[in-house]
């Protein structure tokens, strides 16, 4: 992936900055050439003009191309608050690859997928909030608007890829649920995730991600996953040392012993979850890192426009 920059640009943004605001550019291009042409973000910095108030600041060049009133809108103006939590646990960082490479594990791409949404919202002049969690809630921040809060929410996104965990077990239960209480109300939840929570039963996990709904928050679940190798468990059939990334458990196996079982138990989990969202009025969207992040913003105008 090659990206044309200039200097001022790399002095104004951060890589991952660089990076976001690249996908969005793309994806927004995209929109034109769509059936998602109606969501188009390209007069994002305005709204439309309510009879009875003032027309001073209506933009009358953008009128005279639309046929339509707009007013300009200012950063004070948020129209929705939106809340990004990633799980950075140590299974979120699989499949192991380099860094600096065009490859996406879970959590490089959780990441990179939050910085394209925070550059959506911030072109539509939303705040955006961030919580992280692994084996317990490591950031929650407010819901703010403003470059300097950006900038704050994108140097803690980078660390995630800085600096991984290792050994770090899943516990979303309690972070969920405290997540759920203290967001302000009617706000936008968009959860990365695997949820691959080291528990016996799955009734916690799921009363977790009802809790969401607390409040009367919208509530998106991205199903973070690599499509080839957790789901399919499409490997050589070879033996291979296995070694869990949570735990650090190891087990000596040949995946072809296992597929058959392993795919039906994956299965199983995966449509149950979809039924306990639908149940919930959870948005439910698989995510498989390896099919890029059109995916991700398609979903979230869908979610944005259902929401006004």
């Amino acid at each position: 992936m090659t990206f044309n920059i200039d200097i001022q640009q790399i002095q104004q943004y951060s890589k991952l900055e660089l990076i976001a605001k690249q996908v969005v550019e793309g994806f927004i291009t995209g929109l034109h050439k769509s059936p998602f042409h109606g969501f188009s973000v390209e007069f994002a910095e305005h709204r439309l003009y309510n009879t009875g108030e003032s027309t001073r600041h209506i933009d009358w060049k953008l009128y005279g191309r639309t046929d339509k009133l707009f007013v300009k809108r200012y950063e004070e103006e948020t129209n929705l608050r939106c809340q990004l939590i990633i799980d950075a646990s140590s299974s979120m960082y699989f499949p192991e690859i380099e860094y600096n490479s065009d490859k996406f594990n879970k959590i490089k791409f959780s990441v990179y997928a939050a910085a394209a949404l925070m550059n959506l919202l911030k072109k539509q002049r939303d705040a955006v909030g961030l919580s992280i969690f692994s084996d317990k809630l490591t950031l929650h921040t407010s819901t703010k608007s403003s470059l300097v809060h950006h900038k704050i929410l994108t140097h803690e996104l980078e660390r995630l890829i800085d600096n991984p965990l290792k050994n770090t077990k899943t516990s979303s239960i309690n972070a969920l649920h405290t997540i759920a209480e203290t967001v302000h109300k009617r706000s936008l939840i968009i959860l990365f995730s695997d949820m691959m929570e080291n528990v016996n039963t799955n009734d916690a996990l799921f009363e977790a991600l009802q809790h969401l709904k607390h409040n009367k928050h919208e509530v998106i679940l991205f199903h973070t996953f690599d499509k080839k190798l957790e789901h399919n468990f499409d490997f050589e059939n070879r033996p291979y040392q296995f070694i869990d990334l949570e735990t650090g458990e190891e087990i000596k196996l040949n995946p072809n012993d296992v597929k058959k079982k392993y795919i039906e138990q994956m299965e199983k989990f995966t449509k149950e979850l979809k039924l306990k969202c639908l149940q919930f009025g959870i948005t439910f969207v698989e995510a498989n890192v390896n099919q890029g992040f059109n995916q991700i913003l398609q979903a979230y105008l869908i979610k944005r426009a259902n929401m006004m």
